[in-house]
């Protein structure tokens, strides 16, 4: 059943000189693929931004939808795409999205050509220009999750030739990666990337812990080149969950947040001295849930349900409600776009879900 849910926005406006920009990065969770999100809030949120480089946008349909909602607020949104990409039967787009006359397109959209077929989703890259006449090259991924760590290692380790390959293919020009990386930026594995270029954000973190307020990895960031002239200001990252508020002004869940908006949070770098400023406005969001977020029955407690004791991380399915430790048989056969990290049983317990029956 479809619920007509009164939230506030706080929104992030930028407040900056009229040739600055803020540049982000969002994976917007399976974007077009059903009728779960809120694309009046994603609206809100996005034109927080003068340019967004989108991960895991599933349809055409979802690009359009989104489009619109940018559009409810500024006609000058334009957007491009690439082909479907991936192996097998899940494939993903990304996508650019720029408002026009503060960010122009300017040339060289390129899927990469993988060779060694190292990426799943190869990346997708272009070259844009400000309104100040300042040229910058974007190349975008989203990292394979995989089984484990070790499956995202050889994609980490090759984007520093990709990082290289950018300076071919866009001589003379700031360039730098956005994306999902699916590895916080201190892991070893990103020593030959750091060569070249350094992320813009170190701390904090990008993915939305089940638990209301939590936030549980840096996965999402934007790697500029060390000899970059783009004037950066400031980055860091969008927590929109604590932006969206209920008519009674209490925060919106999580849960909510990442069913109807993104599990994963948007990070951002402003240029040329722009700066965001919360301000409030109240939007409609339309989502599919049994009740508005003020109202949800809250989950239930770790200590009303048995655990299993199992230590370390667990990994959670978002449609069975289920969990399953890294020794139970269904934990790396799980669809890589149900799953859902925990960094504890405790933690998936007090989200709503229960331990696997097939895993002692």
């Amino acid at each position: 059943m479809k619920h007509l849910i009164r939230i506030t926005l706080l929104a992030l406006i930028a407040i900056a000189p009229a040739q600055a920009a803020v540049l982000c990065s969002w994976n917007i969770e399976r974007l077009g693929h059903g009728n779960q999100k809120a694309y009046e809030a994603l609206g809100h949120i996005g034109n927080h931004c003068d340019f967004i480089a989108v991960q895991e946008l599933m349809t055409e349909d979802g690009q359009q939808r989104f489009l619109r909602a940018l559009h409810t607020h500024d006609r000058n949104w334009a957007s491009m795409a690439s082909h479907a990409l991936g192996r097998g039967s899940y494939t993903e787009m990304y996508a650019f999205y720029y408002r026009q006359g503060t960010v122009d397109y300017d040339d060289g959209a390129i899927v990469y050509l993988d060779r060694r077929d190292t990426y799943a989703r190869e990346p997708y890259s272009a070259r844009f220009r400000t309104a100040k006449g300042t040229r910058f090259a974007v190349g975008t991924i989203h990292v394979i999750y995989g089984q484990s760590v070790r499956d995202r290692l050889p994609e980490i380790t090759a984007l520093a030739d990709y990082f290289t390959w950018l300076a071919e293919v866009y001589p003379n020009t700031p360039r730098m990666l956005m994306g999902d990386f699916n590895l916080a930026p201190h892991h070893d594995a990103w020593q030959p990337l750091k060569v070249h270029a350094k992320p813009l954000i170190t701390e904090g973190a990008s993915t939305l812990s089940a638990i209301d307020g939590r936030y549980a990895n840096l996965y999402d960031n934007i790697w500029l080149a060390h000899n970059s002239t783009l004037a950066i200001s400031n980055s860091g990252i969008i927590k929109f969950p604590e932006m969206l508020r209920t008519q009674s002004g209490a925060p919106v869940t999580h849960e909510w947040a990442r069913r109807h908006v993104s599990d994963h949070a948007p990070v951002y770098i402003t240029t040329d001295g722009a700066r965001l400023n919360p301000r409030q406005m109240t939007v409609s969001a339309q989502g599919q849930q049994t009740q508005p977020p003020e109202t949800q029955k809250p989950a239930t407690p770790a200590a009303a349900q048995q655990g299993r004791g199992w230590q370390g991380p667990v990994r959670g399915n978002r449609n069975s409600r289920v969990y399953h430790a890294s020794h139970c048989p269904s934990y790396n056969a799980m669809n890589e776009a149900n799953r859902v990290e925990f960094s504890s049983e405790a933690e998936a317990m007090a989200a709503g879900y229960r331990a696997a029956g097939n895993c002692r």
